[in-house]
C-alpha cells in the first residue's frame, strides 16, 4: 500500500430500533463495543489519523473510549450536531485529518468487515481515484443502488427512497464505505446539496462531482457479503454475532482444534490452541485464553484471561477467571477459580471447590466442597472436604501456608495468619489458630459426651399447651 492514509469512523447515529438508552455503537458484539472493532481494524491498516464523528450519546462513547488502548495521539474526534447526512458528518472531521493521500470513511456500527478487503479497496484509490464498496444482495431494498453506464463505468448511487422503479431493480448496492482523495475532499463536500426525500447531504453525491471532474470512480467488493452488514437493531446484532462466531469456530477447526459443535462456542476475546484441543458445548472463552496442546474443556465452561497448560482437563461447568493451570492438572466439574490462582502440575481441584488468590505446587489436591483463599500450598498435599481458610478477618486479608505433603481433614477451619508445616496433619474438624508443627497431629475438637437416658422431644398435639 503506497498511499498514506486517514481514517473517518462515522459513528453519530442514535440507533433508535435498539430500543436502548446505550448508544447503538457501545453495543457489545463478542464481549467487545462495536466501534472498538472498527476501530482495531482501521489500526491495522497503519493510518496518519483516525477521527470518529459521533453525536447521539457522543459523551458516553467519548467516555467509553477515553482510556485504555484506544486513548491515544492518533484517535480525534468530531461531533454532528445537528445530524444532516453522511456528508454533513464527514465535513465535521476535515480538520481533524492528517496529511494522508486517501481517506477511508467507515461505519461504527458496520463492525466485521475484514482488513484485507479495506486493502482493496484503498489500493484501488491510491492513484487518486474515488473507490467504493459495493456488494450484490439478493434483496437490495433500502439499500442505495449502484448507477453505471453502458461501459459499466460506476457514475453514481441512487438512495432507495430516491430511486424510480428501474433503479430499484439494481441488486449492486453501496456499502458506504468509500476511499476517497483528501486533496478534493474541501471543495467536494461543500458543494453538496440537500435536495432529497431526507433532506440530507448525502457522502455518495461527491461521485457526481467526481465523475464531473474526470476523476475515475472505481469500486472493491468484500470476499463475503456480510462483511458489509450494519447494525440497526437487535436482531441484526444477534445475527452478526452469529456470524462472527461461526468465522471464529471455522478458524479453530482449520487449526486441529475438536469441537463438539461449532454452533455452539462463544469467543469474546482470543482464543489460542495448541495440537489435538478439545473442547465441548456451550463453552465461553473471554479476553486472552491460552489452551497448550492436549488440554480439553468440557462443557458449559467459562474462561476468562486464563492459561491452560499441556494435558490439562477442565471438566463441565466449570468457572475460571485470571488464572494458570498447570500441566495435566483436573479441574471441576463445578469449580471455580478466581483471580490469582495459580496451579502446578498434576494439581486435583474438584467438585465445589473454590480457589482465589492461592498457589497450589505439584500433585496437591482439594476434591470436595472446599474454599482456599490467600494460601500458599506445597507438594502433595491433601486438603479434605469443608475445609476453608478464613482470611478475612472483617479489615484484611491474611495468608495461609500450607507446607509439603500435609494433610488437612475434612470441616477444617484455618484461621489465618497460620502455617501448617510440613508432613503435619490436622484431624478432621479442627479449627487451627497457631501454627501447626511439622510431621505431627494436631487437633481442636470439643470432647464426645454422652447424655444417658436422654429423650427426644415430641411433638405437642393440636390444642395442648
Amino acid at each position: 500500500m503506497t498511499a498514506s492514509l486517514n481514517v473517518v469512523v462515522l459513528a453519530a447515529g442514535q440507533g433508535k430500533r435498539m430500543y436502548s438508552a446505550l448508544p447503538k455503537v457501545l453495543h457489545p458484539l463478542a464481549g467487545k463495543a462495536l466501534l472498538a472493532h472498527v476501530l482495531d481494524t482501521a489500526r491495522t491498516l497503519a493510518p496518519q489519523s483516525i477521527c470518529v464523528v459521533y453525536g447521539h450519546g457522543g459523551d458516553a462513547v467519548r467516555t467509553a473510549f477515553g482510556d485504555g488502548q484506544y486513548a491515544s495521539a492518533d484517535l480525534a474526534w468530531a461531533k454532528q450536531e445537528p445530524q444532516l447526512g453522511t456528508g454533513h458528518a464527514l465535513l465535521q472531521a476535515l480538520p481533524k485529518l492528517g496529511g494522508g493521500d486517501v481517506t477511508l470513511v467507515l461505519y461504527g456500527d458496520v463492525p466485521l468487515t475484514r482488513a484485507d478487503t479495506l486493502k482493496r479497496l484503498i489500493e484501488t484509490a491510491s492513484d487518486g481515484s474515488l473507490a467504493v464498496l459495493t456488494v450484490e444482495l439478493a434483496d437490495p431494498s433500502g439499500y442505495g443502488r449502484i448507477v453505471r453506464d453502458t461501459q459499466g463505468k460506476l457514475t453514481g448511487i441512487v438512495e432507495h427512497k430516491d430511486a424510480n422503479d428501474e433503479q430499484r431493480r439494481i441488486r449492486e448496492v453501496n456499502t458506504g464505505i468509500m476511499a476517497l482523495p483528501t486533496r478534493r475532499l474541501a471543495s467536494w463536500l461543500g458543494k453538496l446539496e440537500n435536495n432529497n426525500a431526507q433532506q440530507e447531504y448525502y457522502l455518495t453525491d461527491v461521485i457526481k462531482l467526481a465523475v464531473a471532474a474526470a476523476v475515475p470512480v472505481n469500486s472493491a467488493q468484500p470476499a463475503s457479503e456480510w462483511e458489509s452488514a450494519g447494525v440497526n437493531s437487535k436482531v441484526e446484532l444477534s445475527q452478526l454475532e452469529r456470524i462472527f462466531q461461526r468465522e471464529q469456530a471455522t478458524r479453530l477447526l482449520e487449526q486441529g482444534v475438536s469441537l463438539a459443535d461449532p454452533a455452539r462456542i462463544d469467543i469474546r476475546g482470543t482464543l489460542k490452541c495448541g495440537r489435538d484441543v478439545v473442547i465441548d458445548i456451550n463453552c465461553v472463552f473471554e479476553g486472552d485464553v491460552q489452551l497448550e496442546d492436549g488440554a480439553s474443556v468440557g462443557a458449559n465452561c467459562v474462561l476468562k484471561n486464563v492459561r491452560v497448560a499441556a494435558g490439562a482437563q477442565i471438566h463441565p461447568f466449570c468457572h475460571l477467571e485470571e488464572a494458570v493451570v498447570g500441566a495435566n492438572a483436573r479441574i471441576g466439574p463445578y469449580a471455580r477459580l478466581r483471580p490469582g490462582t495459580k496451579l502446578g502440575e498434576d494439581v486435583h481441584i474438584g467438585n465445589f471447590v473454590e480457589i482465589k488468590n492461592s498457589e497450589f505446587d505439584s500433585h496437591s489436591k482439594a476434591n470436595h466442597l472446599a474454599y482456599i483463599g490467600d494460601a500458599t500450598v506445597g507438594k502433595k498435599v491433601n486438603i479434605g472436604a469443608g475445609t476453608i481458610t478464613c482470611n478475612y478477618d472483617g479489615a484484611n486479608k491474611h495468608r495461609t501456608i500450607i507446607e509439603d505433603e500435609a494433610f488437612i481433614g475434612s470441616d477444617t477451619q484455618l484461621v489465618a495468619p497460620v502455617t501448617v508445616g510440613k508432613g503435619a496433619t490436622l484431624g478432621a474438624g479442627t479449627t487451627l489458630t497457631k501454627d501447626a508443627p511439622p510431621g505431627e497431629l494436631t487437633i481442636s475438637r470439643a470432647k464426645q459426651t454422652t447424655l444417658a437416658g436422654w429423650k427426644r422431644p415430641v411433638k405437642k398435639a393440636k390444642g395442648e399447651r
